[in-house]
């Protein structure tokens, strides 16, 4: 069998804005054969959500079964690795088609390709997302509170949400930009507050151009083996239904764009669209700019 050591592991860098930009992504192209424990040893290795390609399930219908490991744990779904994996799985001739459907722990996702140029373009499909109030715990919005190290004047008059596509994310809206950079958080009690409202991440958000759908957030995930994303494609899903049920976007297939990573100057921007049926989002894409990277080895 084929060891850990001698998986080829490639880098890209997914949702890039720029140079240096991006949320950096460790692929697997064949992972098959792999162990729950050589998948989680790549992700400690490189210390990033690492995603795996593996031969789809007997009577899946699906073309690959995508599996993602974080340092801690295995995630049932990440945006950017899918991204990244099947952008790489485009330039090196990998697809038969430019649409293909992927098995994931959080159920089908349909990927689709398009070349622009010498660009490859890839968006991934989200489910409908809900959005919710928090829990109706004493204290809850305060404890939020105190973890970012801001005040409740440095909120904008919205409500504090949990939000789901794949994942359950906590919207907090703030006033500005300013504020969003400034956060400080307090890392340490990240875990144990995301426990009590249901969530596996804070993402603090700021509207910076309405007009334009764009608007900036970090994410600051519950329990991954690191303090903070660069760039968080199910977040930013989760977060446009947020946005959506607050009216801050328009119920349309119109570009919503998320900036994310310049407090850890990696510069990042996702494309989230929703997908429409009669009227509705029932559904969303999410895509973004990939690049490879020099970080190409051998474990």
């Amino acid at each position: 069998m084929t060891t850990t050591r001698e998986r080829d592991v490639r880098f890209v860098s997914v949702f890039a804005a720029g140079p240096g930009g991006g949320n950096p992504a460790p692929i697997v192209i064949d992972a098959a054969g792999m162990s729950d424990a050589e998948m989680q040893n790549v992700a400690r290795t490189y210390g990033h959500e690492s995603g795996f390609v593996l031969p789809p399930p007997q009577g899946s219908g699906c073309d690959f079964e995508f599996r993602f490991w974080v340092p801690n744990h295995e995630m049932s779904m990440c945006g950017h690795a899918t991204v990244g994996a099947v952008w790489l799985l485009a330039r090196l001739a990998r697809l038969r088609r430019d649409n293909v459907a992927i098995s994931t722990k959080s159920g089908r996702v349909e990927a689709r390709v398009e070349k622009s140029g010498q660009d490859t373009l890839v968006e991934v499909s989200q489910p409908a997302g809900y959005v919710e109030s928090l829990p109706n715990a004493p204290g809850i919005e305060a404890d939020i509170l105190e973890i970012l190290g801001i005040d409740a004047g440095d909120l904008a008059p919205l409500p504090i949400q949990n939000a789901r596509t794949s994942r359950v994310k906590t919207l907090i809206p703030l006033k500005s930009v300013s504020i969003l950079d400034s956060l400080k958080p307090d890392f340490a009690g990240i875990e144990q507050l995301c426990a009590r409202i249901g969530s596996t991440g804070l993402y603090p958000y700021a509207v910076s151009d309405r007009d334009a759908q764009i608007v900036d957030a970090r994410q600051f995930p519950r329990s991954s083996g690191y303090p903070e994303d660069a760039a968080t494609g199910i977040a930013a899903a989760a977060l446009s239904f947020g946005l959506l049920e607050n009216g801050l976007v328009e119920p349309s297939a119109r570009r919503i764009t998320i900036r994310q990573g310049r407090a850890m100057k990696r510069p990042s921007e996702i494309s989230v669209r929703f997908n429409l049926e009669g009227g509705r989002a029932n559904g969303c894409w999410l895509g973004g700019i990939v690049q490879p990277t020099d970080c190409d080895k051998i474990l």
